[in-house]
């Protein structure tokens, strides 16, 4: 069979990252795939036909433990991605199997050859699969049909330091494509979409020891009913830091990093660890 969900696609993964840039967040698109097309739609089309489980190539793992299932990291750390699966529920995991969570990469390409797989030796994507240039920007405007303003560029103390190219461009920790002819190296360290400036400053800038998430999800309890110790992730590519996790409400997390992190950016996922095991995750804030 052949399933057609271009339009759960467009509204929750295209229509949510455009939506995020234009509030000056960073969206994570994989997660929402994941979350929202991947391990509902295709779970809910898998049950229709009679089907017992969804079976992806992500590298990761699922053990059940007394009643709970839990999500683990990948044996390869290089190419673990349990980071975009932390929204995945009880019911999700019971259904699904990763099968490649206990391979490397060469091993799995190893046996793709040995099937004659023509995508064996593919090299690794880490493209948008809707954004193959990788011009977000432009794929924005094309989708929208609209155009985002020029502005000013701005240090911490509000001096003008030249102009910026519309604020979909930019986002929190950025240095490279600013277009300007500065004394020193500088940072995106704040996007003001009221005034529709961005703002500039130092990498010591960047760093901050806390954050809230919201629209959180966990894996190993139901609520968290007390502060736990914790390592955290703010970005697919980071190591995991200490921190504090508590649960603040129904719905968040507020977590205290042991050391300032750099460019903590709202619209990514926080993502929070028990050594190889997936405590929960959430939206930055």
């Amino acid at each position: 069979y052949t399933f057609n969900f271009s339009d759960d696609f467009r509204e929750k993964v295209i229509e949510r990252f455009i939506d995020a840039y234009e509030h000056c967040r960073t969206p994570n698109p994989c997660i929402d795939c994941n979350r929202f097309i991947k391990f509902k739609r295709l779970l809910e089309r898998a049950f229709e036909l009679d089907c017992d489980y969804v079976v992806t190539g992500h590298y990761a793992r699922i053990e059940k433990t007394g009643e709970r299932y839990i999500l683990k990291k990948g044996l390869d750390a290089a190419k673990d991605q349990s980071y975009v699966l932390w929204a995945m529920t009880q019911e999700q995991l019971r259904h699904t199997l990763l099968p490649l969570g206990s391979l490397s990469k060469d091993e799995v390409r190893d046996i793709a050859a040995e099937q004659g797989f023509i995508n064996a030796k593919k090299r690794d994507s880490q493209d948008i699969c809707f954004v193959p240039d990788g011009d977000y920007a432009a794929f924005i405007e094309r989708f929208t049909g609209k155009d985002y303003p020029n502005g000013d560029f701005v240090d911490l103390d509000g001096n003008v330091l030249g102009e910026h190219k519309g604020l979909i461009r930019y986002t929190r920790g950025q240095r490279k494509g600013l277009g300007l002819a500065l004394p020193r190296p500088m940072y995106v360290c704040g996007i003001d979409s009221a005034s529709n400036r961005v703002i500039l400053g130092d990498n010591a800038d960047l760093f901050s020891d806390s954050l809230d998430a919201e629209d959180i999800n966990l894996i190993v309890t139901d609520r968290l009913d007390q502060p736990i110790r914790a390592e955290a992730k703010v970005r697919y590519s980071q190591s995991a830091q200490p921190a504090t996790v508590w649960q603040t409400d129904e719905d968040r997390l507020h977590v205290e990093f042991d050391e300032p992190q750099r460019a903590i950016t709202g619209g990514q996922a926080v993502v929070l660890y028990d050594g190889d095991t997936v405590i929960g995750g959430g939206t930055i804030c």
